[in-house]
Order: C-alpha cells, then sequence, then structure tokens
C-alpha cells in the first residue's frame, strides 16, 4: 500500500529527550503502574526515559514489525509481551501511532493496559490513551536513531 508522504519532521535526540520526559508527566498522574511494555524498536527509548522518570523497574517488551525500511509491510508479531493477564495496570509505550495496526494487535494482548505513545497521527490517535505531540497523516517523522550527522549544502548554492 503506497502512503503518500509530503512533510518531514526531523527529531533530535533533546527533542525526544524532552517530549519523552512530557509524557511521564501526563503518565504520573495516571499511574503507578506495575511494570510497562516497550514497542519495539522506536518505543525502546521513549520507554527508557518514561520508566526512568516514574521509577519503573519491571519492563518487558513486545515485538512488533510493520515496516521494512519506510515502506510500509505486513504486521508481524514477532514477541508477545509475556506478562499475564489483560494487562490492567500495565503501561505500554511506542515512539508512534501511525495507522493503528500496531496498536490494534497490542489492544488484543493487553486490552486493559494504558497505551501511550509520544506522537500520533490522526488514524491512530483514537487507539492511544495518552500522547504528546499530534502529526498530520502525511508527515514522516525522522526519529535521531534514523539520522546522521552530513554537510549541508548552503540555501544560496541550492
Amino acid at each position: 500500500m503506497e502512503e503518500r508522504r509530503t512533510k518531514s519532521f526531523p527529531v533530535s535526540w533533546e527533542e525526544l529527550h524532552r517530549t519523552s520526559k512530557a509524557l511521564a508527566w501526563r503518565l504520573l498522574e495516571i499511574g503507578p503502574f506495575e511494570g510497562l511494555v516497550a514497542v519495539t524498536r522506536g518505543g525502546l527509548v521513549p520507554a527508557a526515559i518514561v520508566a526512568r522518570e516514574l521509577e519503573i523497574r519491571l519492563i518487558d517488551t513486545a515485538c512488533i514489525s510493520s515496516y521494512s525500511g519506510s515502506e510500509r509491510s505486513a504486521l508481524d508479531v514477532l514477541k508477545p509481551s509475556v506478562i499475564a493477564g489483560d494487562g490492567r495496570g500495565w503501561l505500554i509505550v511506542d515512539d508512534l501511532v501511525d495507522t493503528g495496526e500496531t496498536a490494534k494487535a497490542l489492544r488484543v494482548m493487553m486490552p486493559k493496559a494504558h497505551f501511550a505513545t509520544v506522537y500520533a497521527k490522526p488514524a491512530g490517535r483514537p487507539l492511544v490513551d495518552t500522547f504528546v505531540t499530534e502529526v498530520s497523516q502525511d508527515t514522516w517523522i525522522f526519529f535521531p536513531w534514523d539520522l546522521e550527522p552530513t554537510p549541508s549544502t548552503p540555501i544560496i548554492g541550492q
């Protein structure tokens, strides 16, 4: 399925840290949580920041693949979370909810867990309980782990 992306949104390490900490502030009022499930790979860094800020030590992962490079692919649950029960008292953290396909799979696994993301797009937004920043559906977010410092051409030289 071809997605049309017309906007780019580069995120620095500092911005991701700041926004993940803002997510933790929002979650502070909702917790405490028994534990946290980080959605790999993108949710690992925000989950680590949230876990630190909320002093959550019990951490699991749900390994779900929905992209091949920058192209959407079939959803593949590589490793479900191993928490027992319906997720009540647990926090799920991911970097982004896009179309909501990953979120739907997580909701089946842990229907009572609190689902939080740093960024949300309109198609997936109804599936998360807490998020910090909404971006348009046609925006591609470039996370810091996707970027490398490179020389740039001066504006006058373009």
